[in-house]
């Protein structure tokens, strides 16, 4: 019996990235999962928002409300568990979009600020 082994030879050389990292410079390749990746960007701090899906069970707030920072504004129930969100900064509430009873996915806009 006659055994071949069949080689592929690639020509191509993956493309190389630069990534700078504390100053100094890198070539290196992205892996496709890297490539994809969603974008970081920096939270709205006048957007409240749900970092979980879960219920309202509680709204402590109304449109025109002025909070301090700290301020209780709802309570959101997540894997059996009860999270009360809190005011990041004062200012006057613009709206409230959520009501108690809501199911809410992650991600969603819950309360924002003036």
């Amino acid at each position: 019996m006659n055994h071949h082994k069949s080689v592929h030879i690639r020509d191509e050389k993956p493309e190389l990235k630069k990534l700078i990292i504390q100053g100094t410079t890198y070539f290196t390749t992205y892996t496709r999962k890297f490539e994809n990746r969603r974008t970081w960007l920096k939270p709205d701090v006048k957007r409240i928002v749900s970092f979980i899906p879960g219920t309202i069970r509680q709204v402590l707030v109304k449109a025109g409300d002025t909070v301090k920072a700290g301020d209780k504004l709802l309570v959101l129930e997540a894997m059996k568990m009860m999270n009360t969100i809190q005011a990041p900064v004062g200012g006057k509430i613009k709206s409230v979009l959520v009501r108690e009873g809501d199911r809410l996915p992650r991600g969603s806009v819950m309360i924002e600020f003036e």
